[in-house]
């Protein structure tokens, strides 16, 4: 007789390390997979250190079969994405399973369940916990690593994740340029006239200012993703949270801020991808796995473009061409070879041609 699949929620410490650990299980001989820091993802899941909290309810579900774990959700009500929609949504995340139809499917009638008791009518993901943070299903690129902050999963989650019912949303695009290709002519006469004709001053981010600098990047967030799919703004708490995380990995010199006539109309962020680092550790942080993080952060050779957004108001005057030329030459002169910008929603047609006039290519 088959050994019953159990679903039970995770209530103490012992069990949330068995839900934060579970990963290794699945990707121990995925040679692509990038172990997270364990110690981090503890602090992602202690309300009083993730001020995403203050306004979500979380539930965490371990499947369990003959006594081991063989998957594990997450079930999200984010009320500040509620609010802002006027909708009923809830979210699911943190997914992962051995390749069982069966305990996929008791995954999700859980976290269902619990949704549907939350007042939610619809669920959606993956989340993890929410657009601004890692997000979405693996579909296509299986042949290499995620970069920092992007998603990876085995194929076989996508029938998994389908035959529950699930279909798409959105596309999520990730676009690859090379810092040793030509910056087209035509892209570069283009940048110089705007630049000239609009007066564009584009400078680096003041690091000593940074919380001077930092208002000035929440507003542009705040209002260049406005009317993206699936954004909710953030919090001050959230905001700076994400701030002074991105800041301990992030290369000054790929901080790019445009300023019009005195004001804040655009910025970019591009940081290394720490994930070339962290794939050497496996997710210890002691005094030698430490010395590896830093010596291999060092060696990083790639990077992600993850955020550059133009301010309502600001749009249509080539400013993202001049935040992608100086960001690609920069990357060039300090040794990178290439790097992700990612990622896109597939309808957001003036970026992806400003990516693709500069010769990115979905990956």
């Amino acid at each position: 007789m088959a050994a019953k699949i159990e679903i039970c929620p995770v209530e103490d410490r012992k069990q949330l390390g068995r839900f934060i650990k579970f990963p290794w299980t699945i990707y121990r001989a995925d040679k692509y997979w990038v172990p997270p820091l364990i110690g981090e993802q503890k602090k992602l899941f202690t309300p009083e250190q993730n001020p995403f909290y203050r306004h979500a309810e979380v539930a965490l579900f371990l499947a369990e079969k003959a006594g081991q774990t063989v998957g594990r959700i997450a079930a999200i009500v984010n009320r500040a994405h509620n609010e802002f929609y006027g909708d009923k949504i809830g979210f699911f995340g943190f997914f992962e399973s051995t390749d069982d139809q069966d305990i996929s499917d008791k995954l999700f009638e859980t976290a269902g369940k619990w949704l549907r008791e939350k007042g939610m009518d619809c669920m959606r993901g993956p989340m993890n916990f929410s657009t601004n943070e890692e997000c979405g299903l693996l579909v296509e690129g299986f042949d290499s690593s995620p970069m920092i902050m992007m998603t990876y999963n085995p194929p076989y989650y996508i029938h998994l994740v389908e035959r529950n019912g699930f279909y798409k949303a959105k596309d999520l695009l990730a676009f690859w340029l090379n810092t040793s290709q030509p910056i087209p002519e035509r892209v570069l006469r283009i940048a110089e006239k705007v630049s000239r004709e609009h007066k564009i001053h584009l400078r680096t981010l003041d690091v000593k200012r940074f919380d001077e600098e930092m208002e000035k990047v929440k507003l542009i967030y705040n209002q260049a993703w406005s009317r993206n799919w699936g954004f909710v703004p953030m919090s001050d708490e959230e905001f700076y949270h994400m701030a002074i995380n991105l800041k301990r990995i992030a290369v000054p010199e790929l901080l790019f801020l445009a300023e019009i006539g005195g004001e804040p109309a655009a910025f970019s962020v591009a940081v290394p991808d720490f994930n070339q680092a962290l794939n050497r550790i496996n997710g210890k942080l002691d005094p030698i796995s430490l010395m590896k993080l830093l010596w291999y952060s060092r060696k990083a050779n790639q990077l992600r473009l993850m955020l550059l957004g133009v301010r309502a108001g600001y749009r249509r005057r080539g400013i993202d061409s001049l935040l992608y030329i100086e960001s690609l030459k920069t990357a060039k002169k300090l040794g990178y070879i290439g790097g992700e910008v990612s990622w896109i929603l597939e309808d957001n047609t003036l970026i992806i041609r400003g990516i693709e006039a500069m010769g990115g290519r979905v990956y």
